[in-house]
């Protein structure tokens, strides 16, 4: 079990060893490396002793290394290492390891930033292991025993607060093409004031980024954020368990009644790393290369957040989707789109016109507003909607002077609003969040419109 982190990897797999050598000789079955290809190990004499998913400890020559039971024959496994520079030999003896991996989180991490076995791969020294160890792929609460979704969450972000609000416990995507602003509308997500807890996993994010993230975007929260980071020049393993080891440690403070909010950037990249896994141990393509086991594992992934049993608190998930070549009917677009309680589309139009963040009012849904909007607030954002929409439907025409102003009394109305609400939920880092979104654009309207309620 994973219930310690010292300064190595290599270290942190000694002492598991370790751990394991005082189990019963059940557990201390080994075998052998018979083959060795450029993704996974080959291992002989432990085919009736282990699960898939299983941790194994292979012997290599720099020390201890980790990996994962992939498949099982009758005479052989296949494991996946979680570091792609294992140097490991043919007779290397691999041992198992009692089981999935597991995490023993404590309050003491919060402002530390892991990788994705739950090392520290700061300056804080190691981290204080709690009492309980959990599961890294652990399972969802009972539908039946979860509680019901919270209060409103406000994030401060204003053209999310207006058009998707969220509400603690939500799962909500941000899909979008590369660079249209996804991990900058995060970074100001993260700043919510409604959460006790954030949890970050970058998975597959530039390294040169990673810093400038932690210590510029979050520093002002950084002391209630536990990091967990795993770059895009690391193993497919440790990219795709980092969603889940930052889901663990969100189960973990989400157990003790805090409410949490766990971002992922990206989905779509943890996706890559589970096909890529999923095609080296010769599992057919369904989708666009996709294999099928990508879809089963998303929802066991997203159904993880949410609201807790009772007595606990509540895991708010908003989770980056990058679409591939700006198309938003890409298979796993599609898939998280059917799991997840809202999306928020982000387009590379709006973003050209300077109105960040990019946020398409027309395509963004959040399944959960009616519930959170009071009657009147949901009419003056449908009244809103519908002047936006006659807007941008128009927005040809008027290029080309094709409409003389008091011919439509509708759009008349459309062209004095929409141009001061799209300037007034303008938003970047440098300013502070807004606190409630209908009394700021109340005094932005024309007329001093009165705050709905």
């Amino acid at each position: 079990m994973i219930t310690d982190a010292p300064a190595t990897p290599f270290d942190r797999l000694d002492r598991m060893m370790a751990m394991a050598s005082a189990l019963s000789p059940a557990h201390r079955v080994s075998g052998r490396v018979v083959r060795i290809s450029t993704t996974f190990l080959v291992v002989s004499g432990l085919s009736k002793f282990v699960s898939i998913g299983d941790a194994v400890s292979i012997a290599g020559l720099g020390g201890s290394v980790l990996a994962e039971v992939a498949t099982i024959e009758a005479d052989s496994i296949n494991v996946t290492p979680f570091v792609a520079d294992h140097r490991i030999e043919l007779g290397a003896r691999v041992t198992t390891l009692s089981g999935p991996m597991t995490l023993s989180p404590d309050e003491s991490w919060l402002g530390r930033t892991l990788n994705a076995l739950g090392q520290p791969i700061d300056d804080g020294g190691p981290l204080i292991s709690g009492v309980h160890a959990f599961s890294i792929q652990g399972s969802p609460p009972s539908p039946l025993r979860r509680n019901r979704l919270g209060m409103p969450l406000t994030t401060g972000v204003k053209a999310i607060d207006l058009f998707t609000p969220i509400c603690a416990g939500q799962r909500l995507g941000i899909f979008a093409g590369s660079g249209v602003g996804k991990s900058t509308l995060l970074a100001m997500l993260s700043r919510a004031p409604s959460s006790d807890v954030t949890v970050l996993a970058l998975v597959g994010e530039r390294s040169r980024e990673v810093r400038d993230f932690l210590d510029d975007t979050l520093a002002a929260s950084r002391s209630r954020v536990v990091s967990v980071v795993a770059t895009s020049d690391e193993s497919p393993m440790m990219r795709r368990l980092a969603p889940s080891t930052a889901m663990c440690i969100a189960e973990y403070y989400r157990d003790r009644g805090k409410n949490v909010l766990l971002i992922i950037d990206s989905l779509t990249r943890y996706a890559h790393a589970m096909r890529e896994l999923a095609l080296a141990a010769d599992e057919p393509p369904v989708a666009r290369g996709y294999p099928p086991s990508v879809f089963s594992n998303l929802p066991r992934l997203l159904e993880r957040a949410g609201p807790g049993e009772e007595g606990a608190g509540t895991i708010t998930a908003i989770l980056s989707v990058l679409v591939d070549g700006d198309d938003h009917n890409d298979p796993i677009a599609d898939a998280a789109r059917g799991i997840l309680d809202g999306h928020i589309v982000l387009d590379r139009a709006i973003a050209s016109q300077g109105r960040l963040p990019a946020v398409d009012p027309l395509a963004s849904l959040s399944r959960l507003a009616p519930k959170i909007r009071t009657k009147n607030q949901a009419q003056f954002v449908t009244q809103l909607i519908e002047v936006i929409s006659r807007f941008e439907d128009t927005r040809d025409l008027r290029a080309i002077s094709g409409y003389r102003p008091g011919t439509d009394a509708t759009l008349d109305r459309a062209m004095e609003i929409v141009p001061r609400v799209y300037e007034a939920i303008k938003q970047n880092l440098d300013e502070e969040p807004v606190e409630d979104v209908f009394a700021y654009l109340s005094q932005t309207l024309p007329g001093g419109q009165k705050q709905p309620r």
